[in-house]
């Protein structure tokens, strides 16, 4: 039996405190073609238990499994081998049922975890400091535009060109309620990024500039001049990083001045999923660890004098009056940063470095090989493992006859930028150290026949 324990007449009374005349009201900002207004067409009203789990497994089989075919989708969700040793550890029963540490002096071990994680994700970014964790990239993304509009007092956010259309996406959804302006822009369908554009646009009024490194076209940008000029307009530099691999072999954003550097962690430890549930990660300089957002684990004495951890500077709503809180994230990812946590300890600082090489010289073989399909243009001219392509004619519909053929040959410009001709034959192509060199002949022989 559902549980109701509000009547109608409750219902009214919410409703109109709200100034709104319906439920439906609540929901104006979806839109209306994403909204269902009755039974999903198609679907029978009830089924057995048994039925529901045959026709689930039908619809699953269509799917393309990632591991059993060549694979090269990436734009900000990576394939990579992730060690069964994760897997096991994060499904220990005193990780998997640990929610959010509400009491958390008492979970010892999940705050040592998350400490060891933020240490982890403040070396790697090269940064004073790092939070335990976000919901994913994108949202942290906003969290940092947010945060240096606090820290600047200002409102205008200049976004590079090469940031993650969907990361623009969220933080245009979420600007609509802060009264901040976002100055974007489509990336242009060559080697160059735009980091002189940039510069132009940084003034007076700028809270922050946002880069992605390496961008959306795979590009790998020196920051430190972007760094330099924001500073100079007392701006913020805020590095956005999809593939955490890529710092295994290039210098950090922190090394190159960047105040805040923000990302995805799914790389590590995280599985594809779908999706999600992801991790996002969050560090910046120790100077501004007031205004960042979610949660920090800090290291302490207990009164015997014995080595402890505590959940310190607790800026969320539920601890502080709503109207001074800097987040609203109300739990965390902790076991995806555990599985995170656990394969960078696993891999070491070598090993990560090993790792990064064998993804850049397998993205290396794959341009060069693609390069030599005729009528194929490689666009980049530096990358770590993500490059983008150029075709003789429009790549999505090319990306469905290779899936069709049991190829996931990467991801189309054109459908990350719909309406974007420019764009239309951009594909990118994603190589991990799971890209075989079999992998790599089997896409470069399937364009040539599909592109003949």
């Amino acid at each position: 039996m559902r549980y109701l324990p509000l009547t109608t007449d409750d219902r009214r009374q919410m409703l109109h405190a709200v100034g709104a005349e319906s439920i439906d009201d609540l929901f104006v900002d979806v839109p209306e073609a994403a909204r269902l207004s009755g039974p999903i067409e198609g679907l029978p009203m009830h089924a057995s238990e048994m039925a529901v789990e045959r026709h689930m497994s039908a619809l699953a089989r269509r799917n393309l499994v990632a591991g059993e075919v060549p694979f090269f989708l990436g734009a900000g969700a990576y394939r990579h081998h992730v060690p069964a040793s994760v897997d096991h550890l994060i499904q220990r029963g005193e990780y998997l049922t640990a929610y959010t540490p509400y009491q958390p002096e008492i979970a010892q071990g999940t705050l040592q975890m998350l400490f060891e994680f933020q240490t982890q994700v403040a070396r790697l970014f090269g940064c004073d400091v790092a939070n335990a964790s976000m919901y994913d990239g994108s949202t942290a993304c906003w969290e940092a535009i947010s945060m240096a509009g606090r820290v600047t007092r200002r409102k205008r956010a200049v976004l590079s060109s090469g940031l993650h259309p969907h990361y623009v996406s969220v933080a245009r959804t979420m600007a609509k309620f802060t009264g901040d302006t976002l100055d974007t822009a489509a990336p242009e369908l060559n080697a160059m990024t735009d980091g002189e554009r940039l510069l132009a646009a940084i003034n007076g009024e700028t809270s922050c500039v946002v880069v992605q490194y390496p961008d959306i076209l795979g590009r790998i940008a020196d920051l430190s001049a972007v760094a330099a000029r924001a500073h100079e307009h007392g701006a913020l530099l805020i590095a956005v990083v999809t593939e955490p691999v890529a710092l295994g072999a290039i210098k950090s954003p922190g090394e190159m001045g960047a105040d805040i550097v923000v990302g995805e962690g799914q790389s590590l430890g995280v599985g594809l999923q779908f999706g999600g549930p992801y991790v996002g990660l969050f560090a910046c300089k120790d100077k501004y660890v007031r205004q960042m957002p979610g949660r920090l684990c800090g290291e302490t004495v207990d009164a015997e004098g014995k080595r402890g951890f505590v959940l310190t500077l607790s800026t969320r709503e539920q601890h502080i009056r709503r109207e001074k809180a800097t987040s609203n994230i109300c739990t965390n990812s902790g076991l995806c940063a555990l599985a995170f946590s656990i394969h960078v300890t696993l891999l070491g600082e070598a090993g990560l470095r090993t790792l990064a090489s064998i993804n850049h010289d397998g993205a290396v073989r794959a341009a060069e090989r693609l390069g030599k399909v005729p009528g194929v243009r490689v666009v980049n001219d530096s990358f770590f493992n993500e490059f983008v392509v150029e075709l003789p004619v429009e790549a999505r519909p090319v990306v469905r006859t290779l899936a069709d053929r049991g190829i996931l040959a990467g991801v189309s410009l054109g459908r990350l930028y719909p309406g974007e001709e420019s764009l239309a034959n951009g594909l990118l192509v994603a190589v991990t150290e799971t890209t075989t060199a079999d992998d790599i002949d089997a896409l470069a022989e399937a364009l040539e026949e599909v592109l003949a």
